[in-house]
């Protein structure tokens, strides 16, 4: 499984016990020396920081979504 930049994927984040959607910002390789996937959370909560980013509609989003970037994060993702 690798992860291609742009991907979005679902993530246990461990947030209220669900899986959230996220952005893949690593970059792509296949022959990775270790299974880590850095990626970015999206959301529907624009709270105005400037670590959000504002996100085009998104087909599988009910609503208008930001990418939060409030923390790198590096973890395994399940795609979406």
């Amino acid at each position: 499984m690798s992860p291609r930049p742009g991907e979005v994927w679902l993530a246990d984040l461990g947030l209220a016990a669900k899986s959230r959607p996220v952005v893949i910002v690593s970059r792509y390789d296949p022959d990775a020396p270790r299974a880590l996937t850095i990626y970015v959370p999206l959301t529907t909560q624009n709270r105005g920081s400037k670590y959000e980013v504002a996100l085009p509609n998104l087909r599988f989003m009910r609503e208008a979504s930001v990418a939060n970037d409030a923390r790198h994060r590096v973890a395994a993702a399940d795609p979406a």
